[in-house]
């Protein structure tokens, strides 16, 4: 299913894909009585987020390079939840939202830029022409890989660690494939940055003639999400999952055996 960009940033961010998380979150109170539920759980989300990001690695589309990102994304929320850390999983849907937003926001700058193109390997040498959009789109695959001390950093690095909590067979198989994960999704990001940005330009000489900066209605969005995934990871550590904190005061149920 494709939609326009504004439509697939608001589906994939914030409602339709994230809901299921938010589900599995709420009902944290009958997921920690049915452990084999739980290991289930912890199985399809490692899986889902190592087979979306294999997907990812050989799209050509800009969009659905994205689009399985989300799907990925999705599975570290999943996994997360079933090693019940349920309060990192939806700080890494709060961080998550506001980078997929910009990064499908930013793809809808170029395909505007470039009169309707998705296929990136009729793209290329836009760093000249797209500075801000490239410098913004650079923002969001940073944070979506987990640089250090952008949002993305904060949730998933957590998540990571979730998975040394345990001494099961389940958590150390989960473990290896977060980390491998992980770097399939810095290898298919910086593939996108690659192959939009700066290999030779493929684009035909009638669309090259006409690409420019998108309007500054376009751009204001991306500019408001940009300081989200720059900063928001860091301002809201603490009251998701800072020790301590009373920030779900009862809305997320744990055992009192469990470590999280």
């Amino acid at each position: 299913m494709e939609g326009p960009t504004p439509v697939s940033a608001l589906i994939h961010a914030a409602t339709m894909v994230t809901a299921g998380v938010f589900l599995v979150i709420k009902c944290s109170p009958l997921l920690e009585y049915t452990p084999t539920v739980l290991i289930f759980l912890t199985l399809v989300g490692g899986l889902t987020a190592f087979m979306a990001a294999t997907i990812g690695l050989f799209q050509n589309d800009l969009k659905k390079v994205i689009a399985y990102s989300t799907c990925s994304q999705l599975g570290y929320m999943f996994f997360a939840a079933g090693l019940s850390n349920y309060a990192v999983s939806l700080f890494h849907l709060m961080n998550h939202a506001f980078f997929k937003a910009l990064l499908f926001l930013g793809a809808g700058a170029i395909i505007h830029s470039l009169s309707n193109e998705q296929d990136m390997r009729r793209m290329g040498g836009l760093t000249q022409v797209l500075p801000l959009t490239y410098a913004l789109i650079l923002i969001g695959t940073l944070a979506i890989t987990g640089f250090p001390f952008l949002t993305g950093f904060f949730s998933k690095d957590v998540i990571i660690e979730t998975t040394t909590s345990y001494f099961t067979v389940t958590s150390l198989f989960i473990q290896w494939v977060s980390v491998v994960t992980a770097g399939l999704t810095s290898y298919y990001s910086f593939r996108l940055v690659y192959l939009t940005f700066y290999i030779k330009n493929n684009t035909f000489k009638t669309v090259a003639k006409h690409v420019h900066e998108s309007p500054f209605i376009i751009i204001l969005p991306l500019l408001v999400l940009s300081l989200g995934s720059l900063f928001l990871g860091f301002v809201a550590k603490d009251l998701f999952i800072g020790q301590g904190t009373t920030f779900f005061s009862g809305s997320i149920f744990n055992l009192p055996e469990k470590p999280f």
